[in-house]
């Protein structure tokens, strides 16, 4: 799995320290939710906003519930 990761999604990945592996943990094994452009995982208290194109996740935020 190949993360790519908006500056905004980096951001909130420091400000909430959340590391890749986190994120890869809650995209394998978390529930998804369709959105407009995307997927939203849900994995313990994370959320990930995210859009797949191939084999490449483009990250594009990261929240804490």
């Amino acid at each position: 799995m190949r993360l790519i990761l908006t500056r905004h999604a980096q951001e909130q990945m420091d400000a909430r320290g959340i590391d890749k592996e986190q994120i890869k943990t809650a995209i394998a094994r978390g529930s998804k939710t369709p959105q407009t452009d995307g997927l939203v995982a849900r994995y313990t208290y994370i959320r990930i906003a995210y859009k797949v194109t191939g084999d490449e996740y483009i990250i594009k935020t990261v929240m804490i519930d």
